[in-house]
């Protein structure tokens, strides 16, 4: 199989990677703005540098990866659908509805595949989670909290072309609550801080937020999330039902520390990021897109679930503003 990457930087250079060691991928060709990015990572991972996308599509691949800057996300899905070609890409599709609706629209035009990077899909304990849930090992599903702490803020250029916090960051953890319960968010309640790094307000964003939402049975979320966890790099969800309660992402590498008398000292080397925490979710949501392409399996994330998740992070930065509850648009 011949794999075309787009987007060589900092998860674009570790898709290629995992492609290029891929049992089933005999070849990989790669292509970035910046084409010297781009021969930089081919020649490391062992694969072909294309100067452009045209060229990268010019020499047939079977299958193309999407990792490139954002704002670049929806016209290369609709380029690559118009191609006949099945796409991965890496989330969002677009940072409002109405493009990623067009996005949406060429590839259901085109009768194509598209396969979005919500990589926690992937991880073995959102995994549990999931099944846990759905064989009633909690009871009633009563409260569910997720956490999504940045051990550090990202560059200030980042911000004004990321979306804000809840559609950027939240929007990870709206997916996933979404797919470990099986239910539907239908109103949110959020507020955020900024007195982190003054470029925050300066890009009329938060470094820092808190929402909460109703699911279609009444179930109850908190989320939070924020860029400025000096601790390290925390991602977890708790669920809480009438029978059990589980928690996801807490072991030896959690930036948490007890103060209750003996508990267990703090982390010797926590998470530092996200590419080290979901590593491995990050290669088989890769592994998953290739079976896609051979026809051996379902897709596994359709680019409709960013379009729902979007809704609810857009609901978010609505309240956030307003003051107020939101419903969400279905």
């Amino acid at each position: 199989m011949r794999i075309g990457l787009i987007g060589t930087g900092r998860i674009g250079s570790f898709h290629a990677g995992v492609l290029a060691r891929h049992p089933e991928v005999g070849s990989l060709v790669v292509a970035d703005a910046d084409p010297a990015r781009a021969a930089t990572v081919a020649a490391t991972v062992g694969a072909e540098a294309a100067p452009d996308v045209t060229a990268l599509l010019g020499r047939a691949p079977d299958a193309v990866v999407i990792a490139s800057a954002t704002a670049a996300h929806a016209e290369l899905i609709a380029r690559v659908a118009r191609a006949g070609l099945p796409a991965f890409c890496e989330k969002p599709i677009a940072l409002d509805v109405p493009g990623t609706l067009v996005a949406l629209a060429a590839v259901a035009e085109a009768g194509t595949e598209l396969q979005l990077g919500f990589m926690r899909r992937f991880d073995a304990g959102y995994r549990a989670a999931r099944e846990a849930v759905r064989a009633g090992r909690l009871g009633r599903l009563h409260t569910v909290r997720t956490v999504t702490s940045d051990p550090e803020p990202p560059p200030a250029a980042y911000l004004p072309l990321s979306g804000g916090l809840f559609r950027d960051c939240m929007v990870h953890d709206v997916d996933i609550v979404r797919w470990v319960t099986g239910r539907e968010v239908v109103e949110v309640y959020a507020r955020g801080a900024d007195a982190g790094p003054a470029m925050f307000r300066e890009a009329g964003d938060v470094d820092t937020a808190a929402a909460l939402l109703t699911l279609d049975d009444g179930t109850l979320v908190t989320a939070t999330a924020t860029r400025c966890n000096g601790a390290g790099y925390d991602v977890r969800m708790e669920l809480a039902g009438d029978r059990d309660q589980l928690v996801v992402g807490l072991d030896e590498r959690t930036p948490l520390t007890s103060l209750e008398p003996h508990s267990a000292a703090p982390p010797p080397k926590p998470w530092p990021g996200f590419l080290e925490r979901f590593g491995p979710a990050y290669e088989a949501e890769l592994d998953a897109f290739v079976r896609l392409v051979r026809g051996e399996a379902p897709n596994a994330c359709d680019g409709r679930e960013a379009l729902a998740a979007l809704r609810v992070a857009d609901a978010c930065e609505r309240s956030r503003r307003e003051g107020r509850p939101v419903r969400v648009d279905g």
